[in-house]
């Protein structure tokens, strides 16, 4: 929050950029939702990129029915797109695995962390969808867990090695969350590049050291 809070005068957006609020708001809005700027970079890496990304949107939101009673209505709804979401996040990921092997420029940019980021993001959804199909748990015992951690009340976890391995690669990746590349979640709304009015030439910002300077020093000798 104090980040947010800190005002940067210095207008840098990627242009063309929008000069009105409503614009800035409609450009950051198909940033988020559609990744424009990603479609118009690479075609691949927005489709397996947005396969990824608006999969485990459902996903997560599926998952709330493990911690709301009674489950909220359109939480209901979507319970049966969760099974393809899951598969379209996999293979998202499977294709930005790819993409980093594969293109030369990528691989090249790529750290030791991306990979591992990558691997446990598919360990995550991998055991998920084992769950989901083939090794079954007890989901009415684990929505007794998941609520009594909300309520403080402890009930027992199913003793199912994958649920055991895909709650602890879950609680994992929410540790390191914070200090790795994946916070570019919330990071994308206080990029200057795109949240920014471009317009330098209706309000000139001017240093405050500058503002004391006589006004000669503002003009070059012989120019």
């Amino acid at each position: 929050m104090r980040y947010a809070r800190i005002p940067a005068p210095l207008v840098i957006p990627t242009t063309p950029a929008p000069t009105t609020h409503a614009g800035v708001f409609a450009r950051m809005f198909r940033e988020v939702v559609f990744f424009e700027s990603l479609f118009k970079g690479s075609k691949w890496s927005w489709l397996f990129g947005w396969l990824f990304h608006f999969g485990m949107l459902i996903v997560i939101a599926q998952h709330l029915r493990y911690f709301t009673q009674p489950v909220w209505s359109w939480v209901t709804i979507i319970q049966w797109v969760g099974s393809y979401a899951s598969f379209a996040m996999f293979v998202g990921l499977v294709g930005l695995w790819a993409r980093r092997v594969l293109v030369d420029r990528i691989r090249y940019i790529s750290a030791p962390s991306d990979h591992l980021m990558l691997a446990l993001l598919l360990a995550i959804t991998g055991s998920g969808l084992l769950m989901k199909h083939v090794d079954h748990t007890d989901i009415v015992l684990l929505k007794a867990f998941t609520l009594g951690l909300i309520t403080l009340s402890w009930q027992p976890l199913p003793n199912d090695f994958v649920l055991l391995v895909h709650l602890s690669l879950v609680i994992i990746l929410m540790l390191i969350f914070p200090f790795s590349k994946l916070l570019h979640a919330p990071g994308i709304f206080f990029s200057p590049t795109r949240n920014m009015r471009d317009n330098p030439r209706e309000h000139r910002h001017v240093a405050s050291w500058a503002k004391d300077l006589p006004k000669s020093a503002d003009r070059t000798d012989g120019a």
